[in-house]
């Protein structure tokens, strides 16, 4: 299962998955997008789902066992960039909106994953997170984003701690600047720390795709907690 499918890493995660062979499930809050994704995939199954909405992601997950019988693997995508600004300047309703996405999205789906996963037989899973370079360090106005994906970090080892019982693998992928439609303003130009506004380079999406199917592929007992991926040079290792 491929959550955020509709659009950039999603769709690209997602085809990448179809293309070796695994059967996915497409969830995002477009059918329209899921549907362009899927191409016509028999092994692809579009679920339109709201991830912050906890009926809707129950919804999802029933669909996919109904379909499958079991939920082998997630990968937790879905998210948005959130309000940008200082904090004094985040309206609060953005702030929320934001949470909702980016955390209460993810756990509310790796809730259910880890329910289906501790429950079936053969036991056991896999639950992949997309954190971001922002799980690390911090652009200049980017409170709300930057404090999610921190808070994914802890949803990561509170989950890889709480699955060891039951075969559960739990990692996280930070990315720094993959080319996609949502990060087409960094390559033309983005604030710097020291207020500069400078393009930044980007690499083809693909290759988290391949990262992806690293950590998936490996057998249960082995699991790649933290797996970072970046632009060669791009301002992430000396940011600031």
């Amino acid at each position: 299962m491929v959550t955020g499918a509709g659009s950039g890493v999603g769709r690209t995660v997602a085809a990448a998955l179809l293309d070796a062979g695994y059967r996915v499930a497409l969830a995002g809050r477009r059918a329209a997008p899921l549907e362009e994704t899927a191409g016509g995939r028999e092994e692809a199954l579009v679920v339109p789902t709201d991830v912050g909405d906890a009926g809707s992601v129950a919804a999802l997950f029933a669909a996919v066992r109904e379909r499958w019988g079991r939920v082998d693997l997630l990968v937790n995508n879905a998210g948005t960039f959130g309000p940008s600004g200082t904090p004094d300047e985040v309206p609060v309703d953005e702030w929320t909106s934001t949470v909702t996405t980016n955390l209460t999205g993810s756990f509310l789906c790796a809730r259910e994953a880890f329910a289906a996963m501790r429950a079936q037989d053969p036991q056991g899973g896999r639950i992949i997170n997309n954190g971001s370079i922002s799980a690390h360090v911090p652009r200049p106005g980017s409170a709300a984003y930057t404090a999610t994906k921190h808070a994914i970090t802890g949803l990561t080892k509170s989950i890889a701690l709480d699955g060891r019982p039951y075969g559960i693998a739990c990692g996280q992928i930070d990315i720094g600047n993959a080319a996609t439609d949502m990060t087409a303003g960094i390559a033309k130009g983005a604030a710097q720390a020291d207020g500069s506004v400078r393009p930044e380079p980007t690499f083809d999406p693909k290759h988290v795709a391949d990262a992806v199917l690293l950590m998936a592929r490996l057998p249960l007992d082995a699991n790649i907690p933290f797996l970072t991926i970046t632009a060669t040079t791009m301002p992430f290792l000396g940011r600031g």
